[in-house]
């Protein structure tokens, strides 16, 4: 179920309407959100929800494993990971792990065929299946940790696991911060109410107005597979995409947040304007934050302090060598979360290289000491994220090649192609679209929301006036209602 669609609309119409009167009862507010939740899911294909099931009841088990036998809890760990893992490959893995076999068999001579035994339903990818696995492994790694004790409740961990604005597109929530919010029916102030529509209006704005038009634009230049265009065009399709799949993306999380109010729940942030970045590193602090920070606590941090408790019985030291190779596995293993394809492990490899040399040359903090450093920095830093953009959205490495080859290279010099793949109007509407949103990160980035005031352009934005401004141009200037790219992952 779309946030953009008439059904979802009138799912929480219902629902919001329902709220107020089964909230105040723990157990029938439980209840009445796995219900609806498992709804929200189901409507996309119900016969996926055996997968979340499966999943979260491997976990809660997993979780009380570990409770109650505590001298088993790494067993009980292996059965989370194996089994969450295990659904995860099988589903979105499996096709380009035989489809990578039948390759390596081809070099020798043999023939292999690994979808002919392939059950049908194996070969959809159920959606949102990265963001929910991730969050339920999350409890039972959190548990293992001892940062959390385990609900006893199979409704309140699933009313925190399916919880339906955050389900299929993050942000990926840690149970240590929902679980404690849906033990209690805490009043929903006017302000959070109105915090909530700000969010819901922006999150629209941003997908159907920003994002979707310019869909319209990527999509038709991906979609050719003979390369051609100029350079320039290349690198105003590439701009273009950054800019999309920032503002679909970062527009679905603010829905889910500004959802997430009205119903009395708080959610973390999950973009902080990545655009105004001063090197990679702070790119992702600022980008995908509950991801970032997922695979930073549970993978990097996992296998640092699993080295340095190794180094302790021989009084050894971590060095920087090794945290880069950890950095390393830890940024091509994101790259293999956001899809079995190998551009995606390609764009983690990049990433990967970025922070290796932010490391070693520490280049960006050199760089701002310099006249006009900063902003140096924050041009070759936004230069990197859209060469990355590209290769994350490239339909295969031969386009990518290509494309890659004529951005670098400034094929055909200054020429944009206007006529042959643009018209003047065509351009006119990319450009509006991206300064719009350029425009605003730049305002941040030059320090004018604290010279104005922190709340200065966040209270313009806010504003009554502004809010249904945004919302009417949402309902008129709407683009062609495109799926939220982050659904695929």
């Amino acid at each position: 179920m779309l946030f953009n669609s008439k059904i979802f609309i009138l799912f929480f119409l219902a629902f919001i309407l329902l709220w107020p009167f089964i909230r105040p009862y723990r157990t029938m507010r439980w209840l009445f959100l796995v219900c609806a939740s498992f709804f929200f899911y189901g409507w996309w294909d119900y016969r996926f929800l055996s997968l979340l099931l499966v999943s979260g009841l491997i976990d809660f088990f997993a979780a009380l494993g570990m409770d109650r036998y505590p001298r088993a809890r790494r067993s009980f760990l292996a059965f989370s990971l194996v089994g969450n893992l295990g659904i995860l490959f099988s589903f979105k893995y499996y096709g380009f792990f035989m489809e990578n076999m039948e390759s390596i068999a081809d070099l020798f001579g043999m023939s292999l065929d690994g979808t002919v035994h392939t059950p049908e339903f194996m070969l959809i990818l159920p959606l949102g299946i990265s963001f929910y696995t991730f969050q339920s492994m999350s409890y039972t790694i959190d548990v293992y940790n001892g940062q959390l004790k385990p609900t006893r409740s199979v409704l309140h961990f699933f009313a925190y696991l399916s919880l339906f604005p955050q389900l299929v597109a993050g942000p990926i929530i840690r149970a240590r911060d929902m679980l404690p919010q849906l033990l209690t029916a805490r009043p929903i102030t006017r302000e959070a109410r109105w915090e909530g529509m700000v969010l819901v209006v922006h999150g629209y704005f941003k997908k159907v107005v920003i994002a979707d038009n310019l869909a319209m634009f990527v999509a038709t230049a991906f979609a050719d597979p003979v390369v051609s265009g100029s350079g320039i065009y290349w690198w105003l399709i590439a701009l273009a995409f950054t800019i999309q799949i920032y503002c679909d993306f970062s527009g679905y999380s603010d829905i889910a947040r500004g959802l997430a109010k009205w119903m009395g729940y708080d959610m973390q942030i999950n973009f902080n304007h990545p655009y105004i970045a001063t090197s990679i590193q702070e790119f992702w602090d600022r980008w995908h934050i509950s991801l970032t920070s997922w695979f930073r606590d549970y993978i990097f941090h996992g296998m640092v302090r699993k080295k340095i408790d190794q180094l302790r019985e021989t009084g050894g030291q971590l060095g920087q060598q090794r945290m880069i190779v950890y950095l390393w596995i830890t940024m091509l293993l994101s790259g293999l979360w956001h899809g079995a394809a190998w551009h995606f492990i390609l764009w983690g490899a990049l990433h990967g290289l970025y922070l290796h040399i932010e490391i070693v040359t520490r280049w960006p903090m050199r760089m701002k000491k310099l006249f006009l450093g900063r902003w140096i920095a924050w041009l070759l830093t936004f230069f990197q994220v859209i060469v990355a953009m590209t290769i994350f959205r490239a339909q295969s490495l031969s386009q990518l090649g290509e494309i890659l080859f004529r951005m670098l290279t400034f094929h055909n010099g200054l020429s944009l192609g206007l006529g042959e793949f643009l018209s003047i109007r065509d351009f006119g509407v990319i450009s509006l679209l991206i300064g719009t949103v350029l425009l605003r990160e730049l305002y941040m980035f030059t320090g004018l929301d604290r010279k104005m005031g922190s709340s200065a352009m966040g209270g313009f934005l806010g504003g009554p006036m502004v809010v249904a401004l945004m919302a009417i141009i949402a309902i008129y200037l709407r683009g062609s209602g495109a799926e939220f790219i982050y659904f695929q992952f």
